[in-house]
């Protein structure tokens, strides 16, 4: 293995910090689209590990079956097609692609899943906080459509942490002039329904991919959320 290799091996599987100055089904308009390029030829071997059990989590995560993903979908760095600084976290929901950009041209790329939640907001905000295994609370509105919910509301006090709750291991939640968008990027347990446009959700990652992006961004993160046309217009 060559030395290149190892340091991709290193950056990819890593969780180092980024230091910068950065729930139904739905018919939505026309997105905006950034324009992929051809895929980089990769080392599939890191993925065994990439994707494998985390036993060192509160709640141990097992591994996931990668191979039955889109290779698209997987964790990697390419160049930079966003157009954005170093530092910020740009979500293409009409590629089903998250990127943190780095210098050099480069981006780590990770897949996506979206849910309604998922396109009903774009433009500029930052990463205000971010949590570890959090809580999961539907709004009320959720729970008037699904009343089986109830047990997990608002006023109940949310869904306990675990492997089944719709947050996943990790949660970053959105705000645009200090107020909250209701807008997440969240792991997600329901690891083949990434690259796919599903029932609820914000921006659903597999858990192992959110617990990297969450170690390598900061509160504070600039994101950028590319929705319609129209509404991207907005910013």
């Amino acid at each position: 293995m060559t030395g290149q290799s190892v340091t991709r091996r290193s950056f990819l599987l890593g969780s180092a910090g980024l230091a910068t100055t950065v729930l139904a089904g739905c018919t939505t308009p026309a997105r905006e689209r950034i324009a992929v390029r051809p895929e980089p030829v990769v080392d599939t071997s890191i993925y065994a590990a990439m994707y494998g059990p985390k036993d060192d989590e509160q709640f141990p995560l097992p591994a996931i079956p990668y191979q039955k993903i889109d290779p698209r979908f997987y964790r990697q760095m390419v160049p930079n097609p966003t157009g954005e600084r170093p530092g910020v976290i740009v979500v293409d929901t009409a590629n089903h692609f998250l990127y943190l950009t780095y210098e050099d041209g480069q981006a780590m790329r990770y897949g996506v899943g979206l849910g309604r939640a998922g396109f009903e907001w774009a433009g500029r905000g930052v990463i205000q906080y971010k949590r570890q295994w959090p809580r999961w609370t539907p709004p009320d509105e959720m729970v008037a459509r699904q009343p089986e919910l109830e047990p997990y509301s608002i006023r109940n006090g949310g869904m306990e942490p675990g492997l089944k709750n719709p947050l996943g291991a990790r949660a970053m939640y959105i705000f645009k002039d200090n107020e909250d968008t209701l807008y997440r990027i969240h792991g997600s347990p329901e690891w083949w329904t990434i690259g796919k446009s599903v029932s609820s959700g914000c921006v659903r990652m597999i858990n192992q991919d959110v617990v990297d992006l969450f170690n390598r961004v900061q509160n504070g993160t600039p994101i950028v959320v590319l929705g319609s046309a129209a509404v991207a217009a907005a910013y």
